[in-house]
């Protein structure tokens, strides 16, 4: 083939292509690449990433991923969502232009899940509607309405004397194994037919512990309605970080719908845990027992985000129970008066009760709802007036009475009275009262009606009144929960349900 011929198939060759590409519009994206330079227990250092930004998430090699929580000049400070056994210095880092997202929809409910919004309940992948960012911002103060409703618990002594509102933050404290996980349950078990959707966040805990969470709920009905998200304590600190945050874009979802959600964060103390070492390794600067100066902050801008949408906005609730464990009854502790100051009031419980057998072991001289009252059904506030006045006067004059061999008639009185009170707000796990049965027995109780039973009666002579309450007119059961105080007729017909069902009991007695 001579030089001519040669050129002219390289001519006829460019001009086929020219034709074939006229119409294609090449598009180039580059891709930020950096290199891992340093890797410390759940902590990554990165180099090469100029235009990161803070809480970018960033892809590391086999589907790991990490936040970027130090920007400095030189380098990034990555937290791992994940495992950094696989990870070397010199892998390669590659940015995703997002933050982290988390699924949401109504298909998660009945699901366990972990913070990355993976299944961890051998049901299949996860269906969702969208994702959301795991950080947003609270909403304005103007898009708020009041706390107006109540969140029943189904126990006596809180939503008589320590009421939450739907809306409301309120703080679960006390040592180890007093019974803190077993009041959220509850709470989330009580609202079985009320409409509320819960999510239950456990951060750090013990494998065992949250399989007994999931069977009490599977086993009392409640995980139909029900979000389960997972992190245990051998998980990584980056995990344990984003869980509340994640399961509360979750929450959100549904209160941005128009539901009322209940959120409990089991718990913050691992919570902060998880952050301070994330700091320490990532060399910020320690402050008061050895924690980062901005943990107020995590907490503060998590919390914020309970609130009671205006009805503008679809008249959504979002309530929050978040746990925190003391040490040797501490309340006045970093992290426990941190969280004291933004929630808005706390339920202590008490060892000291909880050894003696008293369940819950609230202590309501320490317990106070700041919100709640304003939203608790008018039934209730006929009676707790006396039922805190009779407590109140029943704990000072037991202290006293073990020094006083002689006491008088009425001192006696007192502190038998509130010996039946302290009796009756006694409940079992997992034995959430309804707010007619709650109502019959604590009015039964304020007018001196079991007075007369023998203590070791209590028990018994009180389901004896749970069931002639539950045995009235279903008109007479529904005023309870009106915005009206019961009326005289309603009152009668329950204290005479009441004397017949105690009747057995005094003559035994």
């Amino acid at each position: 083939m001579g030089a001519t011929d040669y050129n002219g198939l390289v001519d006829d060759t460019f001009n086929e292509l020219a034709k074939q590409t006229e119409h294609h519009e090449f598009k180039l994206s580059p891709k930020e690449i950096g290199r891992v330079t340093s890797v410390s227990a759940g902590v990554v250092k990165v180099s090469g990433l100029p235009n990161a930004g803070y809480e970018e998430l960033l892809k590391f090699p086999g589907d790991w991923y990490g936040i970027a929580f130090n920007i400095d000049e030189d380098e990034i400070g990555a937290i791992l969502l994940g495992e950094d056994s696989d990870l070397n210095t010199g892998d390669l880092v590659e940015r995703t232009n997002r933050v982290m997202d988390v699924p949401v929809g109504k298909a998660l409910l009945g699901r366990v899940i972990g913070p990355l919004g993976q299944a961890m309940d051998e049901k299949g992948a996860i269906s969702y509607e969208k994702r959301l960012p795991i950080e947003r911002s609270a909403t304005p103060i103007m898009d708020r309405a009041g706390v107006s409703m109540p969140l029943q618990t189904g126990i006596k002594v809180i939503d008589a004397l320590i009421p939450i509102g739907r809306g409301q933050r309120e703080l679960i404290l006390g040592d180890r194994q007093t019974g803190k996980t077993a009041i959220a349950l509850d709470t989330i078990v009580n609202q079985k037919d009320k409409d509320v959707i819960c999510v239950y966040c456990a951060i750090g805990q013990r494998a065992s512990s949250i399989a007994k969470v999931i069977a009490d709920l599977k086993e009392n009905g409640a995980m139909g309605y029900t979000i389960v998200m997972v992190t245990e304590g051998n998980n990584s600190p980056g995990l344990q970080y984003i869980a509340p945050y994640a399961a509360t874009s979750i929450a959100e979802y549904f209160m941005e719908m128009g539901k009322d959600v209940l959120i409990v964060y089991d718990d913050l103390t691992n919570h902060a845990r998880a952050y301070r070492e994330l700091s320490l390794l990532l060399k910020r600067p320690p402050g008061r027992e050895a924690f980062p100066g901005d943990i107020f902050y995590i907490h503060s801008r998590l919390l914020e985000r309970s609130t009671h949408l205006s009805e503008e906005l679809g008249g959504g609730s979002l309530t929050a129970l978040p746990i925190i464990e003391t040490e040797a009854q501490n309340i006045s502790a970093y992290i426990p008066t941190n969280l004291i100051s933004i929630t808005d009031g706390q339920i202590y419980l008490s060892p000291k009760q909880f050894e003696l057998g008293i369940l819950p072991a609230v202590e309501v001289g320490k317990s106070v709802s700041r919100v709640g009252g304003k939203a608790q059904l008018p039934a209730y506030r006929a009676i707790t007036g006396d039922l805190k006045l009779g407590f109140s006067q029943f704990e000072e004059l037991e202290t006293f009475a073990r020094f006083g061999s002689h006491l008088d008639e009425e001192t006696k009185k007192v502190i038998e009275h509130g010996k039946r009170i302290r009796e009756v707000l006694k409940q079992n796990e997992l034995e959430p009262l309804s707010v007619a049965e709650q109502i019959g027995v604590l009015l039964a109780l304020t007018q001196g009606l079991f007075d007369t039973i023998p203590i070791a009666d209590m028990y018994e002579a009180e389901k004896a009144v749970i069931k002639s309450i539950d045995a009235l007119p279903e008109s007479v059961q529904k005023s309870f929960y009106s915005n009206d105080v019961v009326d005289e007729t309603g009152r009668e017909s329950i204290l005479a349900a009441a004397k017949r069902a105690l009747s057995a009991f005094q003559a035994e007695g």
